[in-house]
């Protein structure tokens, strides 16, 4: 028999899964259950994986399953509902997945197999969200949910250091990159400077000269002339481990 909790965590689970084939972070299930931390997620996802309710997909980040509903399937009165922040409300509002960009949902059935809900994008090793760093590529990839990704093609890279956290970006994270070339003042943007430094920050142009904003106070932004500066991507998500 499961606690009201863990009963309304579940059907809150089993709903997301059903409306847009990913489960919820931990920060939307904190918030839609009224628990005070994460902590309390944490436990509640244990019991629920304890007794068989759920299983956590390995290697993937946000990656739940179903496996079963209790017998009295439809959720309870006052069970908290899936909502959907706007792309730009998400970046800032929840820090957990998505970031900016504009993209479509994929809908996938909680029973359909694990593999054909996530997408493999190439991880082109690290960049850094601080002082820049030369980009580096390899041959690893990255299954992402398809909610992350729309049209054109992207790339994910490992942030490293703490000059966006003010835009919910930490040290740790996978940034989803669409590949572009250009891009408006505000977006956030991978930034290759002189032909061989790629940095990840908010793109401003102003007095004939591009600035690179960080996202932290204790962090400087960088201004260069426009032939310095070649943009390679714009930020459409972001991936977090637990």
């Amino acid at each position: 028999m499961l606690t009201r909790k863990q009963h309304d965590l579940l059907i809150f689970i089993h709903n997301r899964l059903e409306a847009d084939g990913i489960s919820p972070s931990f920060e939307e299930m904190k918030e839609a259950l009224g628990l005070k931390s994460k902590s309390g997620v944490h436990r509640l996802i244990n019991a629920l994986v304890e007794r068989d309710f759920i299983r956590r997909l390995p290697n993937r980040a946000r990656a739940l399953e179903v496996l079963r509903l209790p017998e009295a399937a439809a959720p309870r009165r006052g069970t908290p509902k899936p909502t959907l922040a706007t792309d730009r409300e998400a970046a800032i509002a929840s820090a957990e997945n998505v970031v900016r960009g504009s993209f479509g949902k994929a809908k996938a059935p909680a029973s359909a197999p694990a593999a054909a809900t996530f997408l493999e994008i190439p991880l082109h090793g690290k960049i850094a969200a601080g002082t820049p760093i030369e980009a580096l590529e390899g041959d690893t990839l990255l299954a992402v949910p398809p909610a992350l990704v729309g049209a054109g093609e992207h790339y994910a890279l490992e942030v490293s250091g703490d000059s966006m956290i003010e835009a919910g970006i930490f040290d740790g994270d996978y940034a989803i990159i669409r590949k572009a070339d250009t891009a408006l003042d505000g977006d956030i943007v991978v930034a290759l400077v002189d032909s061989q430094e790629a940095t990840l920050k908010t793109l401003r142009r102003k007095d004939g000269k591009v600035r690179l904003e960080a996202a932290n106070p204790s962090h400087k932004s960088q201004v260069y002339e426009p032939k310095r500066v070649r943009v390679q991507g714009k930020l459409v998500g972001l991936m977090r481990r637990y």
